[in-house]
């Protein structure tokens, strides 16, 4: 097989030449950046960190709520001092607010739980707010409750538990 062709006027010339020019090359670029830009929007990793948070939310609400139930069946009834009726009380160990830090940890939860968002600290060791609030209704039934982020990007949700 003869991949060289001598022309007399120009020298050697390559008949069968290999490769890719450069608008092949670009072209194929400029594909795989669509491609990637319309799996990033279809993705929307923002949208995904919100709703993980979310989630998150929920479960330390319901992990909260818990550890007050046992404590509150251990006192045959009698809600922590701390968890007021109307209005929500930040549970943070601020004046005015709902400490519940001594009463639940470590014998109803190993550790109070902190929203996603704020500076997590060990409620034993130093002031705390866990950006949750709780309060009791009239009727002795506890709210516990979390701001969260809308995913769809109205403002913000409420995600509440009621036992």
């Amino acid at each position: 097989m003869n991949l060289k062709k001598v022309n007399k006027n120009k020298g050697l010339v390559l008949r069968n030449s290999r490769g890719f020019t450069l608008i092949e090359i670009l072209v194929v670029i400029g594909i795989v950046a669509i491609l990637a830009t319309i799996v990033l929007v279809a993705i929307n990793p923002a949208r995904q960190f919100e709703q993980a948070r979310n989630a998150q939310r929920t479960s330390n609400v319901n992990a909260i709520l818990n550890a007050i139930g046992q404590n509150i069946a251990d006192n045959k009834g009698t809600i922590p001092a701390a968890i007021l009726v109307a209005p929500a009380k930040n549970i943070s160990d601020t004046v005015g607010k709902a400490d519940l830090c001594d009463a639940l940890v470590p014998k109803y939860i190993s550790a109070l739980p902190f929203d996603p968002s704020a500076t997590v600290v060990d409620c034993t060791a130093v002031a705390y707010d866990t950006k949750y609030t709780v309060v009791k209704d009239a009727n002795g039934r506890i709210t516990v409750s979390a701001i969260g982020e809308d995913p769809d990007g109205a403002g913000n949700i409420t995600i509440s538990v009621t036992r």
